[in-house]
């Protein structure tokens, strides 16, 4: 789905209303959403739930979130910024009908407010919609600090922070943004101090850019994209888009019942040096637990024994080395072998030294890129050799690129590049900070100069191709951010690519994988408890989730 700007969905609203969809009607969905969503992280019946509902549409939408709650069986409250006028409001008046009980912020003077939040089971934010922006004022702003005390001297936190931070698994309260925490500017991600840190956001018909920019994108939570009825006569901007399951769900290969392991192909996996034997493990489990019918490691012979028990299930090619590293005489050996697999990964762990340079030079020595294969030019014996499969280039493998003026010349077409923002610099000469500051653009600019997919790392990693929209993944999980979870995403994506899926939708795919696996182990074991290993062991159950979503419903992250 594609990410909006603030300007973009309020024409998209408009044009909605305009071919007979009106506000009314997208606003009753929206609360009724909110209320779905509400009930689905945690039964609301007989729990307390407050709604603070702003002035705008927000408001709006909480009103009608709250008449839903209430009729789910919660007891609601809705706490109004401003009074206002049941006989001119038809959608206070449904929430007043259908028994909510309503209280304003110029008669409390915020004394029951902070008792409401000392009891609620549920906070809902509908105080500020998309067309607001930082800093709050006046009100809105001393509602927010009321709250962020309550729930603070609540906190069962023995040290408490400032300001109240939630985790997911945080007794009380549950804390639902509608469209996103007041506060946040949703276009740039800038975030108010006062704003609240939500469990659970629920935004409308497509995600924002604030959504997914830090800071704000902090405060977010689980992001669920709702449907409000947005008809097909409506145009929708074309730009990037943001993956979500049904999209990852569409691009893995399918599992036929009769299938032997030649119908999911062979990888083969060029990883390892001495001092680094973990990554050609991981890369090599990842690419046996994302489907892979065979995973041949090919490594430093030396490093055979240290790790043949690790991962019983690949096979092995035992490459030339030079002190654990491989060199130029391990090109030959390789190549002799290549011809029978379907998908090629270098460079995990590989080793950036001169050996390990020169064996990247011979192999891809002097490649054209003639009918989107690689054949070589050359008339040596190497030349007359198959061109090389699909290729994932990864770790040091990219760093040794780097260091190849006329590398993107070399390469065959269809190769997946996983830098992380240090390597993309390397590979750009831009600073870190310049690629950082416009992640989406960076990636698409050199996807496009290098006729290449980038997988360009980080939070909301950025995948782009020539000629393609690029696509964020939409996870930001700081489990992800510790060694060897980068192996184990190369290993996914490359296990696709064996499976005969294309580069961009292995890479998108691969990453969605990935990047569910990590959540599935993070709400397990936390984000310091999280291992690259854990996510390797949880990639088979984020791929039963994904096999099994219904491909035609509507799918949210």
């Amino acid at each position: 789905m594609q990410i909006l700007s603030v300007s973009e969905m309020q024409k998209v609203e408009s044009a909605a209303d305009d071919v007979g969809h009106s506000y009314a009607q997208m606003m009753e969905l929206a609360g009724e959403a909110v209320a779905q969503a509400i009930d689905e992280w945690q039964a609301v019946a007989e729990k307390q739930v407050l709604i603070l509902v702003g002035p705008g549409n927000n408001g709006g939408d909480g009103l009608v979130a709250a008449r839903r709650l209430h009729q789910r069986g919660a007891h609601v409250t809705a706490y109004l910024t401003r009074a206002r006028d049941a006989g001119e409001d038809p959608v206070l008046a449904g929430a007043v009908s259908a028994g909510v009980t309503i209280l304003d912020a110029d008669d409390d003077e915020m004394v029951q407010l902070a008792e409401l939040v000392a009891g609620a089971d549920v906070i809902v934010d509908a105080l500020l919609g998309t067309g607001a922006s930082p800093p709050l004022r006046g009100t809105i702003a001393a509602i927010l600090e009321s709250v962020q005390a309550a729930l603070t001297s609540r906190s069962r936190t023995p040290l408490t922070p400032i300001r109240y931070i939630p985790t997911p698994d945080a007794p009380h309260p549950t804390i639902v943004a509608v469209d996103g925490p007041s506060g946040l500017d949703f276009d740039t991600g800038e975030v108010d101090d006062r704003a609240l840190h939500a469990h659970l956001t629920v935004t409308f018909a497509f995600p924002k850019w604030g959504q997914i920019t830090h800071p704000g994108a902090a405060r977010i939570g689980d992001l669920v994209i709702a449907d409000i009825g947005i008809p097909e006569a409506v145009r929708i901007p074309d730009g990037p888009r943001l993956a979500d399951a049904r999209m990852a769900a569409r691009w893995l290969p399918a599992r036929p019942p009769d299938a032997h392991k030649g119908t999911f192909g062979k990888a083969m996996v060029v990883a390892g040096s001495a001092n680094y034997t973990g990554a050609a493990i991981l890369a090599s489990r990842a690419a046996v637990r994302a489907g892979t019918g065979l995973v041949t490691l090919a490594l430093p012979s030396e490093l055979h024994a240290a790790v043949v028990t690790a991962i019983p299930e690949v096979t092995y090619l035992l490459l030339p080395h030079t002190l654990g590293v491989v060199n130029e005489a391990a090109v030959e050996v390789l190549r002799e072998r290549l011809r029978e697999y379907t998908a090629l990964l270098i460079g995990p762990g590989l080793g950036n030294t001169p050996e390990s340079k020169a064996f990247m030079d011979l192999l891809l020595e002097n490649r054209d890129r003639r009918k989107g294969t690689g054949f070589l030019r050359t008339e040596s014996a190497a030349a007359k050799a198959q061109p090389l499969p699909p290729m994932v280039i990864d770790a040091d493998g990219l760093n040794l690129l780097a260091q190849m003026p006329d590398w993107p010349k070399r390469l065959p077409s269809g190769c997946v590049l996983t830098p992380h923002p240090g390597e993309m610099s390397r590979l750009t000469g831009k600073s870190t900070h310049d690629i950082q500051a416009d992640r989406v653009a960076i990636a698409t600019e050199w996807a496009e100069a290098w006729e290449q997919v980038v997988v360009l790392k980080g939070a909301f990693t950025v995948v782009a191709a020539p000629g393609r929209e690029p696509v964020l993944l939409p996870f930001a999980n700081p489990g992800l951010s510790s060694a060897g979870t980068g192996d184990v995403l190369a290993g996914t994506i490359v296990a696709l690519r064996a499976q005969g899926r294309g580069a961009f939708e292995a890479a998108v795919a691969g990453g969605y994988l990935h990047g569910l696996a990590a959540e599935i182990v993070v709400r397990d074991r936390g984000t310091a408890g999280t291992a690259a290993g854990d996510i390797v062991e949880a990639l088979g159950e984020a791929w039963r989730r994904l096999a099994s979503r219904p491909l035609s419903q509507p799918a949210s992250n």
